[in-house]
């Protein structure tokens, strides 16, 4: 018998009685056996309370900045070993170009989720959220929003198509944030999922608890989700519905996010005639959709919205352009560009939708069906279908998706037609526009953007570049509204967000900064050594240092205006400045002022303070006259080790006075600080 897939529990792999049959899984190309697949036996509830309590623990431990630099390692763990996966994708019926989407996809997900962790997310384990909110007169009662990690489990209910790439988009994210998960993959690839984890867990870097996988079913997740826990599902529109209607997450507080199958459209623009550069991106885009992964893909391209005019060129050139670089089989077979689908029971499947397709007035224009592929009809394969309807507003073709290598072609005759035409889809991941003219593409891009969730222009600016219609990126939102599921899986730190709490904190500046690890105007504050003289390891939140007064000139100002060829006339003209509403008269420049402020706040000497990089939040609040006097008050505000360098990062709180204690500006100054003392 082939062998049984294993589940990873509680730390430890699992697999069940030798009793239990389990699911056979087919190789999708040859119909040979590859593995067998059950969770009969398992103890789910005692999995999920694992992973609320053990791996709770061990990643709340981190920083996001430790978290983002393990997402990191696994990438790298997985990157060393990826043609092992490569050679198991190859199963699933994937070429190498689908596998290079679903691995080499899913690892630059970690490396994504690294990077934007460590440059956008404190090194700490509560995330500001918004500005600070001033409650009282006198400072002393503050309000701030603050995320925190949910205190669950994230449940990953993945697709098939996707067995590396869906499960490691959903992790990402949610490793991030600092919640453990469980991985759930679709049975019939489960093996690639499997080994995926498997190279995870052998890597060693895992903290205890903070993946598992069920290999199997997980029907009764419901049952033992609890608030706290987050489901997210990839799967169909019908699936995500039942389980959106559960109790768990009707009355239960069990956050649920659905990524579903959609009705995609890609609109070809009246000014993308035949022989232009965005005709010819739209058939290649179009086709590519159609034959990756077999277009067994959330995002493809289901419907083909073009101007009535160009609808038989377009059909054509689809045509001649399959004919000419399309070849269905066996994908590890030389020549093949296009593979199986995941089985023959998913080719059976789509087969039906076309049925109904055709039965509402759709005509098939390329494709003669199923094809075996192989001299035993074993495979699960299917050439490429494209339809034609004659009725742009028949219902099967903006309501039903045959998920596989299937699209149609519907014709619009105004711009406020192909909208409406979008529209009709109820809701998509993703539409696209091939056009050079940006009226048209501003028009219906406001009009259907409440309808997606993302919005591809193409163009021959970019149409090298672009990474394409049906690729979600891990910076940029991957969900839709209504039949898209109405969830946001990737988005960048979005997605973060999603297993995280946001709360309104009201106290003193001092508990304010107790709870958020940033010190609050107020807070108390320390001024014994000069806090350019403290490295990483000595310095604190509100150390300070109050500077001495300097006079600012007239012979200043006008030294300054000369040297830098600033010379707008508040600085230059006395009675055109003194007519301005914001000004005395003359008056010193913001940019003299923020100089003079670092002379006096800076040390000379060689110290722990490396560099300067930035300003931040700068504000001119009071203007400065020849006589008037200044002074700055800087206060260590945040400290942020960075983890792989010997340095970190300092964010200053920086006032700026006159003699009557007027705020003159304000602003964040950034450096970056030595770790271990210098000298």
């Amino acid at each position: 018998m082939t062998r049984m897939l294993q589940s990873y529990v509680q730390g430890a792999w699992w697999e069940p009685a030798e009793s239990v049959a389990g699911v056979e899984v087919l190789d999708a190309s040859t119909g040979e056996p590859v593995a067998r697949v059950s969770s009969e036996g398992l103890d789910l509830a005692a999995a999920l309370d694992y992973a609320r309590t053990v791996g709770q623990q061990s990643l709340g431990a981190l920083t996001f900045h430790q978290r983002a630099v393990l997402l990191k390692q696994l990438a790298l763990a997985l990157t060393e070993r990826k043609e092992e996966l490569y050679e198991l994708s190859y199963r699933t019926g994937a070429t190498k170009t689908d596998s290079w989407v679903d691995i080499d996809g899913g690892i630059g997900v970690l490396f994504t989720y690294s990077g934007k962790g460590r440059r956008e997310l404190p090194n700490a384990r509560v995330q500001l959220d918004g500005p600070l909110e001033v409650l009282s007169k006198d400072g002393s009662f503050l309000g701030r929003h603050i995320r925190t990690t949910l205190p669950g489990v994230a449940v990953q209910i993945n697709a098939f198509n996707f067995p590396v790439w869906g499960s490691l988009e959903k992790l990402a994210p949610a490793f991030l944030a600092g919640m453990p998960s469980v991985i759930k993959p679709a049975t019939p690839g489960a093996y690639l999922a499997e080994h995926m984890v498997r190279i995870m867990v052998e890597s060693g870097l895992l903290p205890e608890g903070s993946v598992q996988l069920v290999s199997g079913s997980i029907r009764d997740v419901f049952d033992h989700a609890k608030l706290g826990d987050v489901v997210s599902f990839t799967g169909s529109a019908s699936t995500a519905e039942a389980l959106r209607r559960h109790e768990a997450v009707q009355t239960g507080g069990v956050l649920f996010n659905a990524e579903t199958d959609s009705i995609n459209a890609s609109v070809l623009g009246p000014d993308a005639v035949a022989g232009t550069p965005e005709f010819d991106a739209y058939v290649r885009q179009l086709v590519n959709e159609m034959t990756t992964k077999a277009g067994q893909k959330c995002t493809s391209i289901r419907r083909a919205i073009v101007p009535a005019a160009s609808a038989d060129d377009v059909v054509a050139a689809v045509r001649a352009r399959i004919e000419e670089k399309v070849v269905v089989g066996d994908p590890r077979d030389e020549g093949v560009t296009m593979g199986a689908l995941a089985s023959a029971e998913q080719r059976d499947e789509v087969l039906r939708q076309v049925e109904k397709l055709t039965a509402d007035g759709g005509e098939i224009v390329l494709g003669a069906g199923q094809d075996s592929g192989g001299a035993d009809g074993a495979g699960a394969f299917l050439q490429p279908i494209l339809l034609r309807f004659a009725d742009a507003n028949a219902e099967r073709v903006h309501d039903t998706e045959a998920f596989g290598p299937v699209s149609s072609v519907v014709a619009y005759e105004t711009p406020e037609q192909a909208a409406e035409l979008v529209i009709r889809g109820g809701g998509s991941l993703v539409t696209s526009v091939a056009s050079a003219d940006p009226a048209f593409v501003s028009q219906l891009t406001v009009r259907v953007a409440s309808a997606n969730g993302r919005i591809l222009v193409l163009n021959r600016d970019n149409a090298r570049s672009s990474t394409g219609h049906g690729s979600p990126l891990p910076m940029l939102v991957h969900g839709g509204p209504g039949r898209a599921g109405g969830g946001e899986e990737l988005g960048g730190v979005r997605s973060v967000f999603h297993y995280m709490q946001r709360t309104a904190v009201q106290g003193s500046p001092e508990m304010l900064t107790a709870i958020t690890g940033v010190w609050h105007t107020g807070a108390p504050t320390r001024d014994d050594v000069h806090p350019f003289q403290k490295s990483l390891q000595e310095l604190r939140i509100g150390d300070r240092v109050v500077s001495a007064e300097r006079e600012v000139t007239l012979d200043d100002i006008s030294h300054f205006a000369e040297f830098t060829g600033d010379t707008f006339y508040a600085h230059t003209n006395e009675e055109a400045a003194a007519a301005n509403p914001f000004f005395p008269g003359r008056v010193a420049h913001g940019y003299l002022l923020l100089s003079f402020a670092a002379g006096l706040f800076v040390w000379p000497d060689v110290g722990p303070v490396l560099a300067n990089y930035g300003l931040e939040n700068l504000r001119f609040v009071t203007p400065v006259s020849p006589g008037d006097r200044v002074r700055v008050a800087l206060t260590a505000k945040q400290i942020i080790p960075r983890e792989t360098d010997e340095y970190g990062e300092v964010h200053w709180d920086a006032v700026l006075t006159n003699q009557n204690d007027e705020t003159v500006a304000t602003y964040d100054v950034l450096t970056l600080v030595s770790k271990a003392p210098v000298g």
